[in-house]
């Protein structure tokens, strides 16, 4: 079997990677345009993919057509896993029309490729929680409630799943849709809040967490990437063309939680400050919350738990201090 990773040197896309690799046998195709988030190499190094055998890299940006020469090479392919986009909710504040590009267009030009591949057997395309917008306590959105997207990055990627559907339903493309909740892991990009937040404290500083116009602290579902691996691995298989399924983790825990809990594995003082920035991050939902239970009830459980992948999470960034460097900004 081969699979196709797109953004496969990015961080979900690397785990993919990584659990592929580990737990198959497997070629991987990794098709990756190597941006700032990409960390060039780095990350398929890490993991010791980077020059095996099953695995080829190609440097291409999903701006351009997938031909030529690239797609004669990529050859066979049984599987894709669609990553590549961009991410970051503040970096589509101040550059939105980049955002529309990479995470539209660029679906645009990895699924005219599909087109081309007819014994693919399954794409999934990884969109997010945040599509939904912010959820009232007690509110769970189930995978086909109405979107509220509120910041250009999550309105790109609920555009690039309408356009991912109409390629289901006019090209009869065996899609399948996931909603990750809030991912964390090793190698993860210091713009995120927990590789932040580990840095933040290390170097003995004041962590800043944000709160709402009410007070309250943000909050989120936390899940280690290489669980939201193991579950597109299990919808390759059990996941149906043309539906949509939310990845969601054990427990919702708000940023403040969360910087106490880093605090403590790593054996430091919790120093914090609460702002409130209303200027400087409008788009900023307070809290994501997903129901879980269709892929729950499809047989998939989370093959680890948050407690022992949050604390290795952790333990690795402190071991791994290059990880959490300003230049990776």
């Amino acid at each position: 079997m081969r699979v196709l990773v797109t953004g496969g040197c990015g961080f979900i896309g690397h785990h993919i990677v990584e659990h592929v690799m580990k737990n198959t046998d497997w070629e991987v195709v990794v098709l990756d345009k190597l941006s700032y988030a990409s960390s060039g190499f780095d990350r398929l190094r890490g993991i010791d993919a980077f020059g095996d055998k099953r695995l080829s890299v190609f440097t291409v940006d999903l701006l351009n057509s997938i031909n030529g020469n690239v797609a004669k090479e990529i050859g066979k392919i049984d599987y894709m896993i669609h990553t590549a986009a961009e991410t970051h909710v503040d970096r589509s504040l101040k550059d939105p029309y980049e955002f529309l590009m990479n995470n539209i267009i660029g679906t645009y030009n990895v699924f005219q490729f599909a087109r081309s591949k007819p014994e693919l057997r399954k794409i999934v395309h990884v969109s997010t929680d945040e599509v939904f917008g912010p959820a009232d306590i007690g509110q769970r959105f189930k995978e086909w409630d109405r979107y509220n997207c509120t910041n250009p990055y999550s309105a790109s990627k609920a555009g690039a799943e309408e356009l991912v559907l109409s390629y289901a339903s006019s090209y009869h493309l065996p899609v399948t849709i996931v909603h990750p909740s809030n991912a964390f892991g090793e190698r993860q990009h210091v713009e995120k809040f927990l590789p932040k937040a580990v840095k933040t404290l290390l170097d003995g500083k004041s962590l800043e967490i944000h709160i709402d116009e009410t007070g309250n602290v943000c909050s989120r579902y936390w899940i280690h990437a290489r669980n939201i691996a193991d579950a597109i691995m299990f919808l390759l298989v059990n996941g149906l063309n043309r539906d949509k399924y939310n990845i969601i983790g054990e427990f919702e825990l708000d940023v403040l939680t969360i910087g106490a809990l880093v605090a403590d594995i790593l054996g430091v003082k919790f120093n914090f400050n609460l702002s409130r920035p209303t200027n400087t991050r409008p788009g900023n939902d307070h809290r994501y919350d997903l129901d879980g239970s269709k892929l729950s009830n499809l047989g998939w459980r989370s093959p680890v738990n948050f407690k022992t992948s949050f604390e290795k999470t952790v333990l690795w960034m402190r071991d791994n201090p290059e990880w959490l460097l300003e230049e990776y900004r």
